[in-house]
C-alpha cells in the first residue's frame, strides 16, 4: 500500500512516516502545490493532509485534487477541532477526520480501514481478474490450477494493473507506483516488464487481456482480442 503525507511541518511528517512505514510505502509533500501534484499521479491508495499550510491549506488541496477527479481516500489531519472544521472537510470530500495530537496507533488502524473500505486492500489479501488469482501475502499467482510465477516488480505491475481493471493507466502511472518519482531507471522498463508479463500469461490465454494504449500506457480488460 502507498500513502502519501501532505504536511509542512517536517518534523511531524517525518514522524508520521515513522509510524506507517511498516505498513506503507510512503511519499511526502512539504506544501500544497507539491502536494497536488504528487496527488494528480493518482497512484496512492490513501492521503493523509494537514489543513493549515502556508499558500495553499488543506482545502484549497482537497478541493482541487476532487475537482480534477482524484478519488484516492483522504483523512485530514489537523489541530481544527471545531464542527465547522469537519463539516467544511466532509464537503468537500475528505473521508475521514483527526484531530491532534493524536495516538499514532489510531492513525494507522483509520489509514488502513480507509484503504479497505476503498477496495485497495482486501481483508483476504486476494485479488481475482476472470481465473486469474493473486495472492498478495506470499506473491503467488495461478490462473485455474496452473501457478505462475512473476518475479520482482513483475507481481507489482500485474497487481496495479488488476486493482484498477478496465482503467487506462499511463507509463508515467505505472512507473511512478512501482518504481518511484527517484528512481534512475528510465521509463522505458514499463514497456519491458509489461511484454514480460503477457509472455508469462499467453500460455493461459490470458496475455490477450493486457492491452496497450499506443503513446499512453496501458490497462487490463475482461475484453480480450488476440495476444498481441
Amino acid at each position: 500500500m502507498r500513502a502519501l503525507v501532505i504536511e509542512d511541518d517536517r518534523i511531524l511528517s517525518n514522524a508520521i512516516c515513522s509510524n506507517i512505514g511498516g505498513n506503507f510505502e510512503y511519499q511526502q509533500a512539504f506544501d500544497g502545490e507539491e502536494g497536488i501534484y504528487m496527488a494528480e499521479q493518482n497512484i496512492y491508495d490513501v492521503i493523509v493532509l494537514d489543513i493549515m499550510m502556508p499558500q495553499r491549506d488543506g482545502y484549497n488541496v482537497l478541493s482541487s485534487i476532487r475537482e480534477k477527479g482524484i478519488k484516492t481516500p483522504v483523512i485530514m489531519l489537523t489541530a481544527k477541532d471545531g464542527i465547522d472544521d469537519k463539516v467544511k472537510s466532509f464537503k468537500l470530500g475528505a473521508d475521514d477526520y483527526l484531530v491532534k495530537p493524536f495516538h499514532r496507533q489510531e492513525l494507522l488502524v483509520r489509514l488502513e480501514s480507509l484503504v479497505r473500505r476503498s477496495g485497495g486492500e482486501l481483508r483476504e489479501n486476494i485479488l481475482r481478474f476472470k481465473r486469474l488469482i493473486l495472492n498478495l501475502s506470499n506473491r503467488s499467482a495461478r490462473v485455474g490450477d496452473e501457478e505462475l510465477t512473476f518475479p520482482g516488480k513483475q507481481f507489482d505491475v500485474l497487481e496495479y494493473l488488476i486493482r484498477n481493471q478496465n482503467t487506462i493507466l499511463t507509463k508515467k502511472q505505472i512507473f511512478n507506483r512501482i518504481w518511484g518519482f527517484e528512481s534512475d531507471t528510465t521509463m522505458t522498463v514499463v514497456d519491458v516488464y509489461t511484454s514480460n508479463i503477457r509472455k508469462i500469461l499467453k500460455n493461459s490465454g490470458y496475455g490477450k487481456y493486457i492491452k496497450t494504449v499506443r503513446g499512453v500506457g496501458y490497462m487490463i480488460t475482461d475484453n480480450g482480442d488476440d495476444d498481441e
